[in-house]
């Protein structure tokens, strides 16, 4: 029986704490629009005593937590490993802790329902989504804020990403894994991470293998010493002869010439001499 019970009891816990096995986000799909369009990088400002970071220019409800940028509109939440999309829907049920635990002061675009509520406490989540999302998130509210984790270092190296320059998604993740090592904490930022990784891994022997073969570049030595390896192969052309030595060809051709038709004289003198005489 006590077995049975302590049974029970690890099956309740697990049923309110998010696990990532149970995270049913499609990070390689395309994404959607949600009217976030950025020129250039924003300005992230870090909210005193949490990981998070939040936007001080963008009119919207924008942050930075755990590698990821969150912007809540419409009453949902929305993900990305760059800082102007493409976006992804987050279920509530996997919101991050430390995205639901930021103040309401810090919500620069908030929603007519926030208003009321204290701007140093988090928004009542579980006022606004109901029972059965405050029975699976209990305790999210709940910290010990002098151990709150250092935050996530910033992407700054898609500050030079902006406007024509930014990248498209199959880009993204490539760039990504190039420039930020960071390694996730929350179970939903890990997935992110890993479809990324997982996608430039199979992205990449694809690549090679329909990328053109660059063409090689013979410097001037080489060039030079191949052009002398094929001219002995080329036919010689022609010489042009000198001035003189045409004059002298055609006079032994007319020397030769006049020869032929001397003998020709003499083969008919010599007809004439043995012909019949004619009578008197």
């Amino acid at each position: 029986m006590r077995k049975a019970l302590i049974a029970l009891g690890m099956l309740v816990c697990s049923l309110g704490t998010p696990a990532s096995a149970q995270l049913s986000i499609s990070f390689g799909s395309p994404g959607v629009s949600i009217g976030i369009n950025l020129p250039v990088y924003p300005t992230l400002q870090r909210i005193p005593g949490y990981p998070v970071y939040y936007s001080t220019a963008v009119n919207s409800n924008y942050f930075f937590y755990d590698g990821l940028y969150w912007v809540f509109e419409d009453d949902d939440w929305y993900a990305s490993d760059w800082y102007n999309g493409p976006w992804y829907r987050v279920d509530r049920f996997d919101v991050p802790v430390f995205i639901l635990r930021v103040p309401v002061r810090y919500y620069r675009h908030a929603p007519d329902y926030f208003r009321g509520w204290r701007a140093d406490a988090p928004p009542r989540w579980g006022e606004r989504w109901g029972g059965t999302w405050a029975e699976r998130r209990s305790g999210w509210d709940r910290w010990d804020r002098r151990s709150s984790p250092a935050p996530a270092p910033l992407p700054n190296y898609q500050r030079q990403y902006s406007g024509e320059r930014y990248p498209q998604q199959v880009q993204q993740a490539t760039i990504q894994t190039r420039n930020y090592r960071y390694q996730p904490r929350d179970p939903l930022a890990r997935q992110y991470y890993e479809q990324r990784r997982s996608q430039v891994r199979t992205e990449a022997p694809q690549q090679r293998r329909t990328a053109p073969e660059p063409r090689q570049q013979v410097a001037p030595r080489q060039q030079a010493a191949q052009r002398q390896q094929v001219a002995p192969q080329q036919a010689p052309a022609a010489r042009p002869q000198a001035p003189g030595a045409q004059g002298q060809q055609r006079a032994t051709q007319a020397r030769a010439q006049a020869k032929g038709q001397d003998k020709d004289k003499d083969k008919d003198q010599a007809r004439g001499k043995g012909g019949p005489k004619d009578k008197d």
